[in-house]
């Protein structure tokens, strides 16, 4: 009887293919990365071809890596970064343009328009998605799309073309695409778009005539945990039920066992992300965060959660090899902010898209300050990794202070949770232990789990809590005086990231009027 469980994480710079057993072990992996498009500034693309090609490769390599075959795939879960949007021609296949990734903030202006449009601000359509208006969310992006690609527009009202973010792209193709794939995605993603109607879970027709989306271009949404179709991937996976669908932020929730109230988890990757489940209640944050969708089962009621979402983390390091070449690979960053005691002064605030939760700045940049003679790399390279925990910070406190309670530990996982003088500097900064699981890559595993429990892998949520291992716990050792003396460094360095974005501005980095 098949009992391994294949997990699909198309990721914001790559996609992996991981084969779990039915203890949750990892057998096999494979990842590939795919290109970052930057076509002007403040632009991020992806090419939608590159994704699918990418996939389809892993997998192969994934299965090929763990020696089995798809008859021993009881199940495929997808996960994938949320508000990247891609639209294409369901008839040929083909993307009518590049993925608009959800870093790009060129949907700005219009997002300002409908803002100001009766005066109800950035939380226009709050109550009724649990979002801000930002360009982080996917509405924006289809408009866009549709707006600037000749044609887009009328063979989208013709039912010519599909949107999805990148799940709903992946599970098209892996269901035969242009010859009767399945349009689908879940309930996560979906309370990502700005579209859906968190009480309905479904889209909202009032939302759609806003952003000019005709309804026939959305997928159907569907539960976290049920099967939705079966690959026609040949030869690989021909015939394996896709049975779970989850956006990253919420598959880690969800591979870290936040199945219930009051449990978080927090994930390092491209970005940051803090989610606190919230049970099946619905809750709404004073303080800069954002309501989505935990998880759906099929058959169930929806969990929710707050989430405190930061744009730039891992991206950072990525910027430090690539942009400034200061190191050659992304696990050299720890080895070099090692080599000092501090970080000389500088503060980094990453604000390349704008500051996230819970500020919601799209006119802060990005800004490096304190910076003296005595500064070297090294000193940089430490301040980039302490702004991921001082992001951190930011967000937990906004939790604490909608919650009115705080955390007695933080579980993380992502790839730079491997950095263990970036964890240590995590507990010191927060004050409370910072616990890894033995298993960091909880995005895969929660993918898989959602697909396993779809069709008997595991029985219950109980037993998927069983698999759950602690690996490191790092428990802080910074003096409180200290701590507040450095947090409040950092926010008055947040303080000098702001109101940078203005006409003047725009004009000089090409963005105006767009």
């Amino acid at each position: 009887m098949a009992d391994h469980v294949l997990a699909i994480d198309q990721g914001t710079t790559s996609t992996r293919a991981i084969v779990f057993d039915a203890t949750a072990t990892i057998v096999g992996v494979a990842q590939r990365e795919h290109e970052q498009i930057f076509p002007r500034a403040g632009w991020v693309e992806h090419d939608p071809v590159e994704i699918w090609t990418s996939t389809e490769w892993v997998i192969s390599a994934c299965l090929s890596r763990a020696g089995i075959e798809a008859s021993d795939i009881a199940a495929v879960g997808v996960t994938n970064q949320r508000e990247t949007a891609i639209v294409w021609d369901r008839r040929t296949g083909r993307p009518v343009h590049n993925a608009i990734v959800w870093q790009d903030t060129r949907t700005q202006p219009r997002l300002d328009e409908i803002a100001a449009a009766d005066g109800a601000g950035t939380f226009r359509f709050a109550e009724e998605t649990g979002l801000p208006l930002a360009t982080y969310f996917s509405a924006s992006k289809i408009a866009w799309i549709l707006d600037h690609v000749p044609g887009a527009r009328a063979a989208a009202a013709r039912g010519d073309l599909l949107f999805g973010t990148p799940d709903t792209w992946v599970v098209w193709n892996l269901t035969g695409g242009a010859r009767g794939g399945i349009h689908v995605t879940d309930v996560t993603n979906a309370s990502r778009t700005l579209l859906m109607d968190l009480v309905t879970l479904d889209w909202s027709d009032d939302l759609l005539e806003v952003w000019g989306i005709p309804r026939a271009m959305m997928p159907q949404v569907r539960s976290s945990s049920e099967v939705v179709g079966t690959s026609q991937l040949p030869d690989v996976l021909h015939g394996v039920p896709i049975a779970g669908i989850l956006g990253d932020q919420q598959a880690a929730a969800f591979g870290q066992a936040a199945f219930h109230a009051g449990e978080s988890k927090n994930t390092y990757g491209t970005g940051n992300f803090l989610l606190v489940n919230t049970g099946t209640d619905i809750v709404r944050s004073d303080s800069g965060l954002i309501t989505t969708v935990a998880y759906r089962r099929e058959g169930e009621a929806a969990h929710y959660a707050l989430e405190g979402s930061i744009a730039v983390t891992g991206s950072l390091v990525q910027w430090l090899r690539d942009n400034l070449g200061i190191i050659q690979r992304s696990e050299d960053v720890e080895t070099l902010a090692a080599t000092v005691d501090d970080n000389g002064g500088a503060y980094f605030v990453p604000a390349f898209s704008g500051l996230f939760a819970p500020y919601w700045r799209p006119d802060a940049r990005g800004a490096l300050v304190g910076l003296t003679r005595y500064v070297n790399k090294a000193h940089i390279a430490r301040a980039a990794l302490e702004s991921t925990a001082f992001q951190t910070r930011d967000v937990i406190d906004a939790v604490v202070a909608d919650t009115g309670r705080a955390l007695d530990e933080l579980r993380v996982d992502g790839g730079m949770t491997r950095d263990d003088l970036l964890m240590q500097f995590q507990a010191d900064i927060l004050g409370i232990p910072v616990v890894r699981p033995k298993v960091v890559e909880t995005t895969a595993l929660g993918a898989a789990y959602a697909a396993g429990l779809a069709t008997g892998v595991w029985g219950d949520l109980d037993e998927l809590r069983a698999h759950w291992r602690e690996d490191v716990r790092f428990e802080p050792r910074m003096p409180d005086d200290e701590r507040e003396r450095r947090y409040r460094m950092w926010r008055k360095a947040v303080s000098k990231s702001l109101d940078w974005v203005d006409d003047d501005a725009r004009a000089l980095m090409g963005t105006e009027g767009d």
